[in-house]
């Protein structure tokens, strides 16, 4: 990834990279009329299902919002939220008053290293092979960015050495990657032994596809993956965690820019004064649209079935194109290889009008691999998983 000129030292966008490969995608031959043109996007996770029918409902009936919004969020929607991670996330003792609504989960997590007044000669730790935002976001803060995939990786860090804020990201963006309860338990306690905030961004939590078998528990033990807050995790404390979560994915809620961190109430209050300075506020109808989307769990399973279908259908297409698909047990994307090259593997799926995104991405040992999203309509991927086929 190149950097941008300039006082920011910012990494280029990266998706801005794909627009010869997506014209080059956008000219396949055998497009089929149904599609309009020869492009399959599976380069990005937006959305494309409709915003589910009580959400809307919830948004029309606060649409009349002339007074500002409480940047805390309003004691229904943080209740909301506390009873959500009861219900689904197997955590039933997160305090109303450690959750805060964000701007949707990529603010967050550009911005928390700032909000937490981390800065030059600090350091912040995220998985090696991770959404990009980690990395800038440190950046933003002047703060070290430190890729490490586990904590021996850091070496025998300790006081002024230890990093201030360490990332995890499960599922994994990109790779689809679930960690389990034991690792997650062994992270908090080398974190609380040497003072580090431990963030989880879990945005992809309940699309889950793993097998019970696979999951050592059953679906209605824990419909989701582990959160960070889970008392078998934190043992009983959330003190110097935090989990993040976005409704974008399981809600379809994108749009609308609606997502929320909760943990400890502590770390909560010092990043809710200097978002209250900033007018770093989500608006009151989407507010009321988030406490109506974690209050029901119907739309996200039919919306989690959707993608299971679509995964059903992709899958096998990838894998008989000669992919082999690595991790990829949770979320939207496929991480794929063809041990070659990602940028020789996005040609040659560009030739078949698909398009993706290359693992480069999301770090350098992303290099040999390619993530696929599972984010495009039913004709979309039955297209897709034609070509790759044929």
């Amino acid at each position: 990834m190149t950097t941008a000129s300039g006082l920011s030292g910012l990494p280029d966008f990266p998706w801005d990279s794909l627009a010869p490969l997506k014209e080059r995608a956008r000219a396949f031959s055998g497009a089929d009329q149904a599609q309009g043109d020869g492009l399959v996007d599976l380069s990005v996770g937006t959305p494309v299902d409709s915003t589910p029918t009580v959400v809307q409902d919830a948004l029309r009936a606060a649409a009349d919002a002339p007074g500002y919004p409480q940047t805390y969020g309003t004691p229904p929607l943080r209740e909301a939220v506390s009873a959500w991670f009861a219900r689904r996330r197997g955590a039933p003792d997160v305090d109303p008053d450690g959750v805060l609504p964000t701007i949707g989960s990529k603010e967050l997590v550009a911005w928390l290293p700032t909000l937490l007044g981390i800065g030059a000669g600090e350091s912040v730790v995220f998985p090696t092979v991770a959404y990009p935002t980690y990395d800038v976001g440190a950046r933003i803060a002047g703060a070290t960015p430190v890729p490490a995939d586990a904590t021996t990786a850091l070496g025998p860090v300790s006081g002024a050495s230890a990093p201030r804020l360490m990332w995890l990201n499960s599922p994994s963006n990109p790779t689809g990657r679930v960690l389990g309860v034991e690792h997650l338990r062994k992270v908090v306690r080398w974190a609380r032994e040497r003072g580090v905030v431990v963030a989880s961004d879990e945005c992809y939590a309940e699309l889950d596809w793993r097998s019970e078998q696979e999951r050592g528990q059953s679906y209605d033990e824990l419909p989701t993956t582990p959160s960070i807050l889970d008392p078998r995790v934190c043992e009983g404390s959330h003190e110097g965690l935090l989990a993040v979560y976005s409704t974008s994915k399981q809600s379809n809620l994108a749009g609308y820019r609606a997502a929320f961190v909760a943990g400890d109430p502590a770390l909560v209050r010092r990043v809710l004064e200097v978002r209250k300075h900033a007018g770093m506020i989500v608006p009151a109808p989407v507010q009321s649209a988030l406490a109506a989307a974690v209050s029901d769990d119907a739309h996200v399973a039919e919306q989690r079935a959707r993608y299971a279908a679509r995964r059903g259908v992709l899958l096998p297409a990838v894998q008989a194109f000669g992919l082999r698909v690595e991790d990829s047990a949770a979320g939207l994307y496929l991480w794929a290889t063809a041990d070659e090259p990602a940028a020789t593997t996005l040609r040659r799926l560009s030739d078949r009008g698909v398009l993706v995104a290359p693992g480069t991405f999301y770090g350098a040992s992303g290099a040999h691999h390619v993530r696929i999203a599972l984010t495009a309509t039913d004709a979309q991927i039955a297209a897709a998983a034609a070509r790759l086929t044929a």
